[in-house]
Formats: C-alpha cells, structure tokens, sequence
C-alpha cells in the first residue's frame, strides 16, 4: 500500500501529536500562492492528508486521527498559527461533504471519496439553492426519477460556489412530489463532468465569478451516488447548512481570525499610515478590533459545543450572524477610515466594500438565521406556515 493510499496511524497523546505536526509544518515546501490555481491548497492538503491533521476528529480507518475533542482542538490550533495557503476551494469538501458521508453515508461511499476529499484530489461543490428556492430551500424543483439503472435529475441550480472547478457536487433533489415538501427530498452526489451538466459563472459587482448557476439536463448517475435514504434529503440538508454555519471564520488558511497575539495585518497597517494617531479614528479602529476578537471568541465557542455534541447545533445559525455582522462593519469601518485611499480599484478595501453585501446572504440569509435562533434557542412561536402537510406539487402552486 502507497504512502497516498494508507490510512493515518490512530493519534498518540496530545504533546506527542504537536510535536510531530510542528516539523511537518517546520518542513513545509508549498508552491508560491497564485489568484488562478489551487496548486498551492492542494499540496497543503496533500502534505497533511498522510497524517489526518487536517480532520483529526474523524476516525483514523476514514483519514482522521481518532483524536479525542482536547486533543483535536490542539492540533487545529498549532494547524491556525502555522504556515497555509487559503483552502477556499476544497471548504465544501472537507468541511461540509466529509462529515456528511461519515453521518449518513455507507462504507463504500466512504471508501470512494472521503480520501481523494482530504488529499485534495477532488473539489466539491453545493447544488441547493435554485431561482425558485434560496430562503425557502425546501421548494427545490430539481426532479430525481427512478430509472433502470439509478436516477436522472432535471433542473436547475444557482448561486453554486466553485461549479466551474469542482469535480463533484452534493445535490438536493426532488423524489416524490405528491408528498409535503419537506418529506420528498432525497440527498444525491453529482460528477460535474456528467453529460448534461452545464456551469455557467455569474459575475459579481466586486468583479469576482464566484458564484454560478448549473444546469442539469437528463443526468444519469447510479443509484450507488444516493446519500443517504431516499426521502431524507431534508434532514441530511440541515446537517450539511450547520456544518457549514459552525465552519464559517473557523478553518485554516487565509480567511481565519488572526491568532490571540497576533496583531492583525489591517490593523498593523492603519498604524504604519499614521490613521491611529487621531483619536477618533484610533477609537473606532480599536472597537472593530475588539468585535472581531468576540467574533472569533464565539467562534470558538460555537465548534467546542458542536464538537461535545457530535453534531452542529443551532448555535451555528448565531455565529454565522455575528460572523457576517462583523465582516460587513470591517469593510465599512476600514473604508471611513482610508478615505480616497480606500476607493482605489486596486486597494484591498475596494473589494472588501463591494463584496460586503453578500456575507448577509451567503452561508444562508440573515433573515434565516434569525428565525432558527427565535425558534431553536429562545423558544419564540415559529412562523405560521400554511404548506404543512400538503403534497408540494399542491402548495406550489400556493396555498391560501
């Protein structure tokens, strides 16, 4: 068996483990980062996969390290304050898809993509959202039928973060339309490359195609790519939207907080420029940081409970607001306080600002994340929802 193919050794004692991870570290030789490739991630990945550092929770026989809840919060730690590329791409992956298949998915499953998943081989990407479903997530149109060999899927998909990259797609569909809409929805695993698949990049006002919408024309897969029962997509759809939620802000690479004595490279640089020294502005400048700081804080907080329960909770729903709260006020705050400096098209700020709009919407509207606070955490009435109990194929054409 290959040194890419064999599975992590089962994790030694906490300090053992640190020890071992600081000389990969230490060791590291990544290619130099670049805007149009994921060399760099990828071989950051590649590097950590032999190990199981980058997922050390997970069990050791599926690229973990068995790692107890004390002993894995070190390690990501040490991964936080090390060296790494931004891992952007293989979020989905990783984060979202991998803990996905260990909750609902069988051995062979598993076996077939957990590991090209951590080794960076294989990009994935989300296919929920639909012009017709975005907040209301459940309304998915997307059809699933039943054929000889598995299932064909027609529909369409948008707002897909990494479709024209991505080797696979987790994605939601329709499998019984005369059921309530919740009740019909069954998890299937999409490759991108199928015939009938067609990615379109939509472009953003910051100038980025970070998003696309994705058509599925008649796509045959196997029913060997179903996640899960069919019938359950939603509940296995919540799983994934909660992992995501509690990984915001809390991963490695680039978009992480900085460490606890690390001053922040905004902040580094408002000081060189002189912008501190007015008290006004050093004042404001200061609260952002402070803010960020609770962010990061309640983050942490946040993956401990999840991590203790075994599952993400709605605490996750929280944290992504405050996560979003304070990345918008961050573009907003910097931009007052850079002046001209900040509008240039090619300054930092001037990207910050025109992306800061969609933090309230990606990840799942603010308006969302409200409600499963209201209704999971303060126990408040939930909305009165007049589609209960009727067939979708009924309540979506309305229901009064």
């Amino acid at each position: 068996m290959s040194a890419d193919t064999a599975p992590p050794r089962a994790a030694g004692t906490s300090d053992e483990d640190l020890a071992e991870l600081g000389a990969l570290l230490a060791g590291l030789d990544l290619p130099p980062e670049d805007p149009e490739s994921i060399e760099a991630s990828r071989s950051y990945l590649q590097a950590l996969a032999p190990g199981g550092w980058l997922v050390p929770g997970w069990p050791a026989e599926w690229g973990g390290r068995g790692a107890n809840g004390a002993t894995a919060a070190r390690i990501r730690s040490a991964l936080r304050k090390g060296p790494a590329p931004d891992i952007y791409p293989f979020f989905v992956g990783v984060y979202m898809v991998g803990p996905t298949l260990l909750a609902h998915g069988d051995d062979s499953q598993r076996a077939r993509w957990l590991p090209p998943l951590i080794r960076g081989q294989h990009v994935w990407c989300q296919m929920f959202s639909e012009p017709g479903a975005g907040s209301d997530l459940a309304n998915v149109s997307t059809r699933a039928e039943r054929t000889e060999d598995g299932w064909r899927l027609r529909g369409q998909k948008v707002w897909t973060s990494r479709g024209p990259y991505a080797d696979w797609a987790i994605c939601l569909a329709r499998t019984d339309p005369e059921v309530p809409k919740h009740d019909g929805l069954t998890m299937f695993a999409v490759k991108m490359d199928a015939p009938g698949v067609t990615v379109r990049p939509l472009r953003q006002m910051n100038g980025d195609e970070h998003f696309s919408e994705v058509f599925v024309d008649d796509v045959e897969i196997p029913d060997s790519h179903r996640i899960g029962e069919v019938g359950q997509g939603w509940k296995i759809a919540l799983g994934v939207l909660s992992h995501e939620r509690s990984s915001i802000g809390a991963v490695v690479g680039k978009a992480r907080p900085a460490a606890r004595d690390v001053v922040p490279r905004w902040l580094q640089a408002l000081a060189k420029s002189g912008t501190l020294a007015d008290p006004v502005r050093c004042d404001e400048a200061m609260s952002l940081y402070v803010e960020l700081e609770v962010t990061r804080l309640a983050g942490a907080r946040s993956a401990a409970r999840t991590r203790a329960a075994g599952r993400p909770g709605p605490e996750a729903s929280g944290h992504k607001i405050r996560v979003s709260d304070s990345r918008k006020r961050r573009a907003y705050v910097l931009t007052r306080l850079l002046g001209a400096e900040g509008l240039g098209t090619g300054h930092r700020s001037y990207y910050d600002l025109l992306t800061a709009p969609s933090h309230s919407l990606r990840g799942g509207t603010d308006e969302i994340q409200r409600n499963i606070v209201a209704e999971r955490v303060l126990g408040l009435p939930a909305e009165p929802r007049l589609d209960r109990g009727v067939p979708w194929s009924t309540s979506r054409r309305g229901v009064t």
